[in-house]
């Protein structure tokens, strides 16, 4: 179990009950709820006052990327619309710096954390919340002290805290909570009774602290060294890619040296394979680049740290163009996405919408992280 817990909170950002370790201090209940200034993804500005009119104020402590984090979404919206009429008040805050998330921290998102991106999460999921992005130098949230997405705090109608910590007991797995501990709170604050259980424990995707950017460095000078290879590749094994046998969703990007779209386009690619190749996922590129600039194909895939599956084709590039795909015209770029089993998912002649494709690709995969049946979280 300890190991299993060590790769989710190296390899995929993951905060557990076992694991912290975190040495952020969270809000001790009997506080007073810190002060604010932050922006909103509706331009504004926000602070407690803004809130003064509400009985109960509710902040949570969550994100974009974090699988936990957005397999609670709906839960909030929900709360939010139950609440209303008994003076409760909602507000979101990102705590992550983005510069401190490694893109392989990002297998369950089409989305960083940046402003920028918090802004199309909140326009995607139609947040009937304010949203607010405390990214910048993570001031508020290092008073607030969240262990991990989503972690809630609730303040009674003098500001002080009555509760921290987890929504319920679920993980973030639909359907699979018993213990409901932010609306039990809620519930007896609203009813004016004492909350019986005022601290949780949390889980869910670690806090993104600024003093992270190191992290973010050094996985970056190991992408840089991986290897770069190049394999030819014939019609026969181009067809096998496609074959039902395939357990992996196959992103395959047909490009050229010579193709300046392909070539400005390219990054996209690296940064899509090293977002979700630790899933079901692989890349792989194909050169029609003729076999005797090999060296130069390399060359381009080294300098572009491309350690996919990459192939240049052998034989006649009309009878690819024709079999790959029949409404191809031939021009490049080409790319296409194939399900577990063969299936067309996506197919673009000319270059990607790069979002888009991310949407496709974590929508087809899973936005829910969901550990095995044997694994069990402690909970209190």
């Amino acid at each position: 179990m300890f190991s299993f817990l060590l790769i989710l909170s190296t390899r995929f950002g993951f905060a557990t009950p076992a694991t912290t370790g975190d040495p952020h201090v969270t809000l001790a209940v009997g506080s007073k709820a810190p002060d604010f200034s932050l922006p909103g993804v509706d331009g504004k500005i926000y602070s407690l006052k803004d809130f003064s009119e509400s009985k109960i104020l509710v902040v949570v402590f969550t994100c974009d990327h974090c699988p936990t984090a957005q397999a609670y979404e709906d839960t909030i919206k929900q709360m939010v619309v139950d609440y209303k009429s008994k003076g409760v008040a909602f507000v979101a805050i990102s705590p992550n710096d983005s510069k401190s998330i490694r893109l392989d921290e990002m297998g369950y998102t089409d989305l960083g954390d940046s402003y920028e991106d918090m802004k199309i999460r909140a326009k995607d999921k139609q947040f009937n919340f304010p949203y607010l992005f405390d990214g910048e130098t993570s001031a508020t949230s290092l008073l607030y002290g969240p262990q991990a997405t989503p972690h809630v705090f609730i303040f009674d109608k003098d500001r002080i805290l009555k509760y921290t910590g987890r929504i319920d007991d679920g993980l973030g797995v639909p359907g699979k909570a018993t213990r409901f501990d932010t609306r039990n709170a809620l519930n007896q604050l609203v009813a004016g009774q004492a909350i019986t259980v005022e601290k949780t424990k949390t889980f869910g995707c670690s806090v993104k602290w600024p003093e992270k950017h190191d992290l973010v460095n050094k996985e970056e000078e190991r992408w840089a060294k991986e290897k770069v290879t190049l394999a030819e590749i014939d019609m026969d094994s181009v067809k096998a890619l496609f074959g039902k046998d395939n357990t992996n969703f196959r992103l395959i990007n047909v490009w050229a040296t010579w193709c300046g779209p392909c070539v400005t386009e390219f990054p996209d690619f690296i940064e899509i394979n090293r977002m979700y190749r630790l899933r079901e996922f692989e890349l792989v590129t194909i050169s029609m680049d003729d076999t005797t600039r090999k060296a130069n194909v390399l060359n381009f895939l080294v300098k572009k740290q491309a350690s996919s599956s990459n192939y240049i084709l052998t034989g006649d590039k009309y009878k690819f163009i024709d079999q790959l795909d029949k409404n191809w015209e031939g021009s490049l770029p080409y790319t296409i996405l194939l399900a577990p089993g063969g299936k067309v998912l996506y197919s673009k002649q000319g270059m990607i919408e790069p979002l888009e494709l991310k949407k496709l690709i974590v929508n087809s995969m899973g936005r829910v992280f969901v550990l095995p049946a044997n694994i069990k979280i402690p909970q209190d």
